[in-house]
């Protein structure tokens, strides 16, 4: 009995088996005219998946349900299939991101998505949380491939084939440019991974979406019960004209930003010091750095409105390629954007040969670490932090030479130095 999938022509989930059939040289047969919603609630459906959900695929020992279970099993047809890897680590690790593509991935697109088109209840909270999981967990990734061609090893393994599908649900149709933008290393894998010939060969083009889709319009209410004209009713009627709801394609409206809450920063008593005019101070001072930057630095400072913080990198001993270390770095700041107006920060790579240590000087409005930073980034926790002293001498100092990018720094010569601002 040949393998046959019981799928809709573009269903994302059934990609998965179709790709690593492909890869494993197995062959699949997709049923002709497959219709979901006719097809998929037939008794003779139903008795293979109860809850009448695609794909399904049968096979001589009986169906099988789920996605990702039918992509494994597809790939364990093939014994030693180079999809699952090589060694014992390799098989976890593609099971890891495996994991990482539904659970981080494919729930948050979906949760962005779905609402959006009517497929479940529109509710802005939910869309901002499912945002900001998603831009966590992209940045997450991004890390990662940026010193990673594939999720695992040297070539195509299964956790590939069912992160790209997954992530194709987004670039198709609601991760646009500008979104996908903060994540260049995602960006650069997805489109060399579906212009492979046996991804192509599948998802055929991809035109990456232009503009967020917009909300789906709710279902019109049931017209009232005939009334005999009146002429003081004609008020109304011109109402309904006013109220008329934008149309489908009218996506300008749809994009415009909803109110947020103030960030309770912006409700802080106002700082003397103006975190702008230190910006620019220290990126116009060319020459005399210490006597104008460092001098103006102190005299613009606020100890009741701002609090300065070293940070230490606490893995150093795993930075042994240099390329990776400042890959790191420039994620980390990369995803310390939401901290832009609030926040100044330099990051150091010491070292000049691995371990390189990572060691950091930040600026923050207000006399803790924001939460919303702590929350939002991740890479928060990588390191140690601890509040400057400004009454120990040697820890001014230390913000100085920090500030400075001196050279030597404790010692050791700089391999890079990094700002934000």
């Amino acid at each position: 009995m040949a393998l046959i999938l019981h799928t809709g022509k573009t269903n994302k989930n059934a990609f998965k088996a179709i790709i690593a059939a492909e890869y494993s040289g197995v062959q699949v047969e997709v049923t002709p005219n497959f219709e979901m919603g006719v097809s998929s609630k037939t008794p003779e459906f139903l008795k293979m998946n109860p809850i009448g959900k695609v794909p399904v695929l049968e096979t001589p020992d009986g169906p099988i349900f789920e996605s990702n279970a039918i992509a494994r099993y597809v790939t364990r047809l093939v014994p030693d299939n180079p999809l699952y890897g090589s060694s014992l680590i390799e098989y976890a690790r593609i099971e890891q991101w495996i994991d990482f593509a539904a659970m981080e991935i494919d729930a948050n697109i979906s949760k962005w998505f779905y609402p959006r088109m009517g497929w479940g209840v529109y509710l802005p909270p939910a869309e901002e949380a499912a945002i900001s999981q998603l831009k966590r967990s992209l940045g997450a990734l991004n890390t990662h491939l940026a010193s990673n061609t594939y999720l695992v090893g040297h070539a195509v393994t299964l956790a590939d084939i069912i992160m790209i599908c997954n992530l194709f649900l987004g670039f198709a149709w609601i991760l646009t440019k500008s979104f996908t933008a903060e994540f260049p290393h995602v960006e650069r894998y997805f489109w060399t991974m579906v212009n492979q010939p046996k991804f192509h060969k599948i998802l055929g083009e991809i035109k990456q979406v232009e503009k967020v889709p917009p909300v789906a319009s709710k279902k019109p209410s049931e017209p009232k019960e005939a009334a005999k004209p009146k002429p003081k009713e004609e008020p109304k009627k011109e109402a309904k004209k006013e109220q008329a709801k934008p149309k489908v394609d009218d996506f300008e409206e749809e994009e415009q930003p909803k109110p947020k809450p103030r960030n309770p920063l912006d409700l802080l008593p106002p700082s003397k010091m103006i975190l702008d005019d230190w910006k620019r101070l220290y990126s116009n001072t060319k020459t005399n750095f210490h006597e104008v930057a460092i001098k103006g630095f102190w005299d613009m400072y606020d100890h009741e409105g701002y609090s300065l913080w070293f940070c230490d990198y606490k893995y150093n001993d795993e930075n042994m390629v240099s390329f990776v270390t400042l890959n790191k770095v420039g994620g980390f700041l990369q995803r310390m954007d939401l901290a832009r107006k609030y926040a100044f920060g330099k990051m150091l790579v010491i070292g000049s040969e691995p371990p390189f240590k990572v060691k950091g000087l930040w600026l923050f409005r207000g006399q803790e670490i924001p939460k919303f930073v702590m929350d939002e980034c991740y890479d928060m926790e990588l390191y140690e932090w601890t509040k400057v002293d400004l009454s120990d001498k040697a820890q001014k100092e230390r913000v100085n030479q920090m500030i400075e990018d001196q050279e030597p720094f404790e010692g050791e010569a700089l391999l890079d130095a990094k700002c934000f601002k």
